[in-house]
């Protein structure tokens, strides 16, 4: 046998034939071996969107992938659940202090002030802190013939669905990026009055685990007694609100808020509050029965400390607390959001404020938003203290 022969074609400095007829030269010592991308068919598809192409003409711009709109997406929503859990749940803390000191006000009294760091006691707000480090230190008691597992779900039951309650509750009209608009509210839903309503009445099934797993007849007494009353009182909040649907003809939140925006008369805001005065003070006399605070407190006798709580202690117990004053909270919000105008602000537009008489003052979209946002704040703090009053 002689020597193996080079097939043809295949040596060093040969060239190859691509299929189409286009020859293409091999390597050769010293040279830059040439690539795929280097044939004029992939001249135009190298550029990144913001260099030249092989033939010096710049390359034009490259949209936005899908993304790119996806994380815009997901980083408005986490700020608006953020936003609405941070508002609820240090509203609700602070609720604490507020009604020590609006009591305290109301009967001529200084009020709680003892709790302080490094000396400063700053009016008391430091009771709200104190009040958790409290609870938290102190012992967690469980009844020997309690339920175990409905007994350490209850009060997290009850948190829960008064937290979630405020999701569908819009706190400003959209959020402009770009070419892109984002509603203010952690969910948008259709139904969202009644989401608000169902997920307040859920929360009564964390009262009865309570009463239920305590294994104490006053306990159940005091659970069952709560349950009446949210059953009585969301009959009450259904026929008041009647009125508000029919105006709007719809149970979307963000519609019923912009709707009233408009004005009666060229000047008077077409508040609920105005159109439906008697469905008002019906809504906000439930509301204060479906938050079980005076004159409204069947299911607990304070003086006593008995009611569907009488057997928890520690954090448990102020989770039963922390959540009346998230309830609190969520009906402020609706009463803000159906009777008050919720986020709208008097003669505030989307570019501006226009006055009755014709003067028009243009703001900047971002001062627009944090004006209804704010004034949203301002309503549901009031409407908080306005219950609040009621029991004093």
């Amino acid at each position: 046998m002689g020597p193996a022969r080079p097939r043809p074609g295949r040596g060093r400095g040969d060239a190859r034939r691509r299929p189409g007829g286009a020859v293409v030269p091999r390597s050769q010592p010293g040279r830059r071996r040439l690539r795929r991308t280097d044939l004029p068919e992939h001249r135009r598809h190298r550029g990144d969107g913001g260099g030249r192409d092989l033939d010096g003409r710049p390359d034009p711009p490259r949209p936005p992938g899908p993304s790119r709109r996806v994380m815009l997406d997901v980083i408005v929503a986490i700020g608006c659940v953020t936003f609405v859990m941070m508002f609820v749940l240090n509203l609700g803390g602070l609720l604490t202090w507020v009604e020590r000191k609006q009591s305290a006000i109301m009967q001529d009294r200084i009020g709680a002030n003892r709790a302080s760091i490094l000396g400063f006691r700053v009016m008391g707000l430091f009771h709200p802190l104190a009040d958790a480090i409290k609870m938290l230190t102190k012992e967690d008691f469980r009844p020997a013939r309690a339920d175990r597992l409905l007994f350490g779900l209850a009060p997290f039951v009850s948190v829960f669905f008064a937290l979630v309650a405020f999701a569908s509750i819009p706190f400003g009209d959209t959020l402009r990026i770009g070419d892109r608009e984002f509603p203010l509210q952690a969910v948008t839903l259709n139904v969202g009055v009644l989401y608000v309503f169902a997920m307040l009445s859920l929360g009564v099934y964390g009262v009865m685990m309570a009463g239920w797993s305590s294994a104490n007849n006053y306990a159940l007494l005091g659970a069952q007694r709560a349950a009446a009353l949210m059953i009585t009182a969301e009959i009450a909040i259904g026929a008041s609100i009647v009125g508000v649907i029919m105006v709007h003809g719809s149970l979307n939140m963000q519609d019923i808020v912009r709707g009233q925006g408009r004005l009666l008369a060229g000047w008077l805001p077409a508040w609920g509050i105005v159109t439906q005065p008697l469905g008002f003070i019906l809504f906000l006399t439930a509301g204060i029965a479906a938050t079980k605070r005076i004159p409204f407190d069947m299911p607990e006798g304070e003086s006593e400390i008995i009611g569907y709580f009488v057997e928890y202690s520690g954090m448990k117990f102020g989770m039963f607390a922390m959540a009346d004053f998230l309830e609190t909270v969520v009906i402020a919000g609706m009463t803000t959001a159906l009777f008050l105008g919720g986020w709208q602000v008097p003669w505030l537009l989307a570019d501006g404020v226009h006055f009755p008489w014709g003067t028009t003052v243009a703001l900047p979209h971002l001062v627009v938003v944090g004006l209804q946002v704010g004034a949203f704040a301002v309503k549901v703090c009031v409407m908080i203290f306005v219950m609040m009053l009621v029991r004093w």
